[in-house]
């Protein structure tokens, strides 16, 4: 591990002119601010441009148009100390990484894109796959599509198409495809009513007819098209990265406020305070445990993978594997860690407004995101037998 528990993120020369917020002061102002969140289901403007003060939204930006494109494990762990704070807004900074999926469009839409500035807020509900029709120069598409999460305050906004034959000679087997826009051309309807994550505002995005320019357009997961080494690590698996990345910031509250409670009152006379029962002393250590050695893994596959783009290598299938692995692994001990403080916490943590609760619902919803789901351990199980994973990974 490059560091231990701390969040710290690297020095970086940054313009002159730039106005800059400290991450300890982002994370601060959110911790403020959750309740407001989840009570609007989403994560108002004014917190958005906060995030881009703190580089959230140029982390992934490629450093030809004005970002810092950082090494995964240095975003990663940015992500995860805003989680600390709140589990819907660090989901909604996660797709800070995102510019690494625009990386595969061609560069001169890229460099429209950033026109404006690095700090670009894209947001994606790609699912279901919606049919499209080949046009000259393009597709139209009329879909609804799923989970935009942080789509009320996004710049850009792609939607998953599919066509009958490829669309783009660079990659002719492909027939899934992004597509992208400004978020001003698609309709969202807030539709978002759900017990976890509900600061996200992961709404359905709706199209009626829209005509997508080619250039416009590319294959899902396919490689970047900037020479930098950020946009050769796997797209799908820094997707898998950022999201998990947010259950480990979850867990490290839940462990800090279950500690917290350790000398509270006594529910019931005469019994002993939270830190004098055993249970509670041995629970709140395998949860300690569980957490760092999750964490652990979680941080050196991706610090090992970044170690071998700069040597100038590919990364190969058994590295990949172990990324994603690492991301639904770190997600589903993070998940339970959050349910042992739960449970040694007692009745105190039963209440709506105890922190418990929004950290217990915020978790689980995090391992049922796709990309963290139970069947990445059978395709991993599968990898490491030399047997081809009967889903698409990694």
């Amino acid at each position: 591990m490059r560091d231990d528990i701390g969040v710290a993120t690297a020095a970086r020369q940054v313009p002159a002119d730039r106005e800059v917020m400290p991450l300890r002061d982002l994370v601060a102002e959110i911790a403020e601010r959750r309740d407001e969140f989840d009570r609007l289901s989403h994560v108002p403007r004014d917190v958005i441009e906060s995030m881009k003060r703190a580089g959230i939204f140029r982390a992934a930006t490629p450093r030809r148009f004005g970002g810092d494109a950082r090494p995964p494990a240095e975003f990663l762990r940015m992500i995860e100390a805003i989680a600390v704070a709140d589990g819907s807004t660090a989901w909604v900074a996660a797709f800070g990484s995102a510019n690494t999926y625009l990386a595969a469009l061609p560069l001169e839409t890229q460099r429209t894109i950033y026109a404006d500035g690095p700090d670009q807020v894209y947001a994606g509900g790609l699912y279901p796959l919606q049919p499209a029709r080949p046009v000259e120069g393009g597709v139209r598409a009329t879909g609804r599509w799923r989970f935009a999460s942080g789509c009320m305050a996004a710049d850009w906004i792609g939607v998953g198409i599919s066509v009958d034959t490829p669309l783009l000679k660079s990659q002719a087997q492909s027939t899934t495809y992004m597509a992208v826009c400004p978020a001003n051309e698609v309709e969202i309807i807030e539709n978002w009513d759900v017990v976890g994550m509900q600061g996200t505002g992961s709404h359905d995005t709706r199209v009626q007819d829209k005509f997508y320019p080619l250039e416009w357009i590319c294959a899902r997961g396919s490689v970047g098209l900037v020479d930098e080494p950020l946009y050769r690590y796997p797209s799908l698996s820094y997707q898998a990265e950022v999201h998990a990345a947010v259950n480990i910031g979850l867990a490290r509250a839940a462990l800090d406020t279950a500690t917290e409670m350790a000398g509270g009152a006594k529910i019931m006379p005469g019994a002993p305070k939270l830190a004098d029962r055993a249970y509670y002393r041995s629970e709140l250590a395998r949860g300690e445990s569980k957490w760092r050695s999750a964490r652990a893994f979680f941080y050196e596959s991706s610090e090992r993978a970044w170690d071998v783009l700069l040597a100038g290598n590919p990364i190969k299938p058994e590295l990949e594997n172990l990324l994603r692995l690492s991301a639904t692994h770190a997600a589903h001990a993070s998940a339970e860690v959050v349910q042992q403080a739960y449970r040694i916490a007692g009745m105190a943590a039963i209440h709506k407004s105890h922190r418990l609760q929004l950290l217990l619902r915020d978790s689980l919803v995090v391992t049922q995101h796709a990309s963290l789901s139970e069947g990445t351990y059978e395709a991993a199980g599968a990898i490491f037998t030399g047997v081809m994973p009967g889903m698409p990974y990694p």
